[in-house]
């Protein structure tokens, strides 16, 4: 089951993506303004079972990001031991993940382009699985983490490379420029350990393979990240947490490969899916 969130004529819909489009069930869950309120509300179990056996109500949409009023966001920086080795500043592998907020107007919808700004060109990707909470929880321990997981999705963390620069302690000027980078297209309920525990990543730009890894390679593993997290902070259903991604990022090859009007990524893991988006730059 995919669900997603999309507009078609105007209006703004969620519910069920099929191989023969999209199934709208705002009106059996008129309550819910959003797909935030629903996961928010605990609900998402029943919108899945809501959409089984429904006929498509749309086949013309355009995908928004997921959940377009997600209140929170928090992504692990530098969490494979590649990644790590790429800053060659020969520092060991951390005792602690490094974290920081992201939040949902820098991102975009699944074939949707990233923009890149005028005022600096350095706009990099990130291919990485982010989990969506569906069960509220403080200090949850590694073997109940698991427990508290709804779905998964992809994302494109999208970042201008100059600009997380700008300061000592902080990536956030950097990480948030305006739909910057994506999250989708949909998420996937999360139902077995293998979806994450055997999860293989891809990102392809133009075609040609610039990230390949699989996530039990992480530094943190994502049930040590909700261990972690939830120690400083109660997770709410609905929070999202991007965990994490691979060597290959265009900043670390020698020229850098930056993204530039044209450029078509694609973020691929088997039983989530593929993220895709083009790059254009903003229009002032």
């Amino acid at each position: 089951m995919r669900i997603a969130t999309y507009t078609a004529n105007g209006e703004t819909f969620f519910g069920a993506i099929t191989d023969e489009g999209a199934v709208a069930l705002n009106s059996e869950f008129a309550e819910f303004k959003s797909l935030y309120e629903v996961v928010a509300a605990g609900a998402f179990g029943q919108l899945i079972k809501a959409a089984e056996g429904k006929p498509v109500t749309h086949t013309d949409f355009t995908f928004e990001m997921v959940m377009p009023d997600v209140r929170r966001i928090l992504c692990v920086g530098v969490n494979f031991p590649d990644r790590n080795a790429e800053y060659k500043d020969g520092s060991a592998q951390p005792k602690y993940m490094s974290l920081f907020p992201r939040f949902a107007s820098g991102f975009t919808g699944h074939n949707r382009p990233l923009i890149r700004p005028p005022e600096n060109h350095t706009l990099d990707y990130e291919g990485e699985v982010a989990i969506v909470i569906g069960k509220a929880g403080r200090r949850i321990s590694q073997d109940d983490a698991y427990g508290h997981i709804a779905a998964l999705t992809l994302c494109n963390e999208g970042t201008i490379r100059d600009w997380v620069r700008h300061a000592k302690f902080n990536v956030t000027q950097g990480k948030n420029w305006d739909n910057s980078g994506a999250i989708g297209p949909w998420l996937v309920p999360f139902t077995d350990a293998a979806q994450l525990d055997g999860a293989h990543i891809q990102t392809h730009v133009n075609g040609e393979l610039r990230q390949d890894d699989t996530l039990n390679r992480m530094m943190f593993p994502i049930r040590r990240e909700i261990e972690y997290i939830s120690t400083f902070m109660t997770l709410q259903p609905g929070d999202i947490i991007v965990t994490g991604t691979p060597t290959g990022a265009g900043a670390r090859f020698d020229p850098p490969k930056y993204l530039a009007p044209g450029d078509v990524v694609e973020i691929s893991v088997d039983g989530i899916g593929t993220l895709r988006n083009t790059i254009e730059d903003e229009q002032i």
